[in-house]
C-alpha cells in the first residue's frame, strides 16, 4: 500500500472533529491525513464488567466520528492492540511522515507515548503532541519560583491571570477536512470483537442549558435537583472542546468555572507528582494505619451503611454509573474517616464504576477527603453524614429516591456510631501524623 507520504493523527481522549487541536495541525500540514484510533487491551484488560458503559459509550463515539469522516471522503481506521504493536503493523502499510496526537498527563499514558515517540524517532518519523484536553497545561501555571502550585485558590488566580493575558483560541478542524486521505469506508471492530457486551446505562447529554450553569453556585450542592452538568463523560473521552466551555462559563458563572479550573490543577499535579497516583502526596500519611474491615467495605461498596445519604450515594453509583459531587464526598469522607479504610481502596472501586472516571481527578478528590492530598481537608475535618444530609437534602427527596426502605424496619441500623468514629480515627491519625 505504501505510495504517497501520509500523516496519521491519532485519536485517545479527544473523540470529536470540531475543535480539535491536533486534528487541525494534522490537517493543516503537508500531507493527507488519515485518522486512527486504538482500542488498547492494557487498559481494557483492566476492567472487570463486561458490559462497562464507558467502553460502549468509546465505541459508538468511534463509529460516529468514522461516519462522519466517510461524510467528507475519508475513513477512520479503528485498530485494537497495543500501540506499539499497532504502529508497528502501520508503518509496513504506509509511507508515515508525521504522527500528531494530542497530549495526556497520566503516568500510563506517558509511558505509552515515550515508547511510541522512540518507534517513529527510529524511523525518522516526527511525533507530535499538542495540549487539547485542557486550557493550560504541565508549567504553564507555575509559581513565581518556578514550581508546580500545590494548593488549589492561588493556582485558580494564577490560571485566571494568564486567561487574561492569553485568551483561548479555538482551532476549526472541523473545516479542514479536505485534507483527509481519500479512502473507501475502512472496517472497525465490533464491542464484541474487544470484549465488551452493551450497556443499558444511559449517557448525560452534552447539551446544558445555560440557565443550569448560570445557576450553579446555587444548586450545586444539592443532590435532589438537577443542579450539576454532569459533562464529566464528556469532558474526560473529549466529546466536547473544554476551551468552548471554558469561555462559556467564563461568561456565566464562576463557581462553575472554578470547577473546570479544579480539573485542571489535578491534571497538572498528576504530572508533576506521578506517584500520587498511587501513594499520599503528603507521604507521611501513608504511615495512617487503616483498619481495612472487608466485610465493612463490601457494606459501604452495596449502600448497606445505615447512612442515609451515604447509601443513597453508592446506590445511585452502582445502578446509573453517577454520583452527585457533594455526595462524593460524604461517602469518600465515611470510608476513610468512620470505618478508617485506606482511600485506594474507595478510589479503586469509583474507577470500576464512574461513568466520569478520571485517574487526576478521582485521586485528588479522595486525596483531599482524606487529609491527604495536595490540597486537602484537614484531617481533623470529619463530615456528619445525618448533618450533611440534613443541609443538603433536607426534604430527604434524594434519599427517598435510592433508599425506599428508609424509615422502616428493613432498613439497617448504623454499622458505626458518629462520634466513636470521629475520636477514633483523630486518635489513629494523630499517633501517625505527630
Amino acid at each position: 500500500m505504501k505510495s504517497d507520504p501520509i500523516t496519521l493523527f491519532w485519536h485517545r481522549r479527544d473523540l470529536r472533529i470540531e475543535d480539535n487541536a491536533g486534528l487541525y495541525q494534522a490537517l493543516t500540514g503537508e500531507h493527507k491525513v488519515l485518522p486512527l484510533f486504538i482500542f488498547d487491551p492494557t487498559i481494557l484488560d483492566g476492567l472487570d464488567d463486561k458490559h462497562d458503559a464507558r467502553v460502549s459509550f468509546i465505541h459508538a463515539e468511534v463509529v460516529r466520528i468514522k461516519k462522519a469522516y466517510e461524510a467528507q471522503a475519508g475513513s477512520l481506521r479503528v485498530e485494537i492492540g497495543t500501540p506499539i504493536d499497532v504502529f508497528k503493523k502501520l508503518l509496513t502499510e504506509y509511507k508515515i511522515a508525521a504522527v500528531h496526537t494530542n497530549a495526556d498527563y497520566e503516568p500510563y499514558a506517558l509511558k505509552r507515548d515515550e515508547a511510541v515517540k522512540q518507534l517513529l524517532s527510529a524511523q525518522d518519523i516526527l511525533f507530535q503532541m499538542h495540549k487539547d484536553h485542557v486550557v493550560f497545561e504541565k508549567n504553564e501555571v507555575l509559581k513565581k519560583d518556578g514550581l508546580p502550585y500545590t494548593i488549589f485558590t492561588p493556582y485558580m488566580r494564577a490560571w485566571k491571570e494568564k486567561l487574561q493575558r492569553f485568551p483561548i483560541t479555538t482551532f476549526p478542524s472541523e473545516k479542514k477536512l479536505e485534507q483527509l486521505l481519500p479512502s473507501k469506508p475502512l472496517a472497525y471492530p465490533s464491542l464484541q470483537d474487544i470484549g465488551f457486551e452493551a450497556s443499558n446505562i444511559d449517557i448525560p447529554s452534552t447539551i446544558v442549558s445555560e440557565k443550569l450553569i448560570q445557576r450553579y453556585d446555587e444548586t450545586r450542592n444539592y443532590p435532589a435537583l438537577s443542579g450539576t452538568s454532569r459533562l464529566g463523560i464528556h469532558f474526560r473521552f473529549g466529546t466536547i472542546s473544554i476551551r468552548q466551555k471554558v469561555k462559556k462559563a467564563a461568561h456565566l458563572n464562576e463557581i462553575f468555572l472554578n470547577e473546570l479550573i479544579w480539573r485542571e490543577f489535578y491534571q497538572m499535579i498528576i504530572f508533576h507528582f506521578p506517584y500520587s497516583a498511587k501513594d499520599s502526596f503528603k507521604k507521611k500519611y501513608d504511615a495512617i494505619e487503616w483498619i481495612n474491615n472487608e466485610e465493612q467495605f463490601n457494606r459501604w461498596c452495596k449502600g448497606e451503611t445505615g447512612y442515609p445519604i451515604v447509601d443513597a450515594g453508592m446506590r445511585e453509583l452502582n445502578t446509573t454509573g453517577h454520583m452527585h459531587n457533594r455526595v462524593r464526598m460524604i461517602v469518600a469522607s465515611f470510608l476513610t474517616k468512620h470505618l478508617l479504610i485506606d482511600w485506594r481502596w474507595g478510589e479503586t472501586y469509583f474507577a470500576s464504576k464512574l461513568l466520569d472516571y478520571e485517574l487526576a481527578s478521582n485521586v485528588g478528590g479522595w486525596q483531599w477527603a482524606a487529609g491527604c492530598g495536595c490540597d486537602a481537608a484537614p484531617y481533623f475535618r470529619v463530615f456528619n453524614p445525618t448533618l450533611q444530609a440534613n443541609k443538603f437534602d433536607p426534604q430527604g427527596v434524594y434519599i427517598k429516591q435510592w433508599v425506599p426502605e428508609i424509615n422502616t424496619d428493613k432498613y439497617v441500623a448504623p454499622m458505626v456510631e458518629h462520634t466513636f468514629a470521629r475520636n477514633r480515627v483523630l486518635a489513629v491519625f494523630k499517633k501517625a501524623l505527630v
